[in-house]
């Protein structure tokens, strides 16, 4: 059980769990001992997720995500597979708790009329102050 919030608990049954071996640096161990960790979880057909929560987490441009709405997190970070299932949960988490968070919609606004009349006092100042650095007649 992965719990989000104290409404949303998602369980074992829809995390799909694979153990491959790591990458990288790491002597004969690495060649022999499945330490890394590959965590699949598919926002389209979870039952416990809200819809508009899937929604948002589907809307997100995210490299870990593919077309169909799949989670695919590889965590490889620690020696042991079950540090690795820690981080790879502890990863998802996050990536559905920063869903949860709904962005304020953006009102259109207007420069007022003293910040258009102080941003063009500055650019005439600007310029006198290039106009100085001419050429010096003798």
């Amino acid at each position: 059980m992965l719990k989000i919030t104290d409404q949303i608990t998602i369980p074992e049954a829809e995390i799909d769990f694979q153990a491959i071996r790591a990458q990288g640096a790491g002597g004969q161990n690495v060649n022999k001992v499945s330490s890394a960790v590959h965590l699949r979880f598919n926002i389209a057909e979870s039952e416990v997720l809200p819809d508009d929560l899937k929604e948002r987490l589907l809307a997100v441009s995210d490299k870990r995500m593919t077309a169909e709405g799949i989670i695919v997190i590889k965590a490889q970070r620690f020696r042991s597979q079950e540090k690795n299932r820690a981080d790879a949960l502890a990863r998802l988490q996050d990536i559905i708790q920063d869903g949860l968070v709904v962005q304020k919609t953006r009102r259109a606004t207007r420069p007022s009329l003293g910040s258009k009349k102080r941003r063009i006092e500055k650019k005439k100042q600007r310029g006198q102050k290039k106009q100085l650095r001419g050429k010096v007649d003798t």
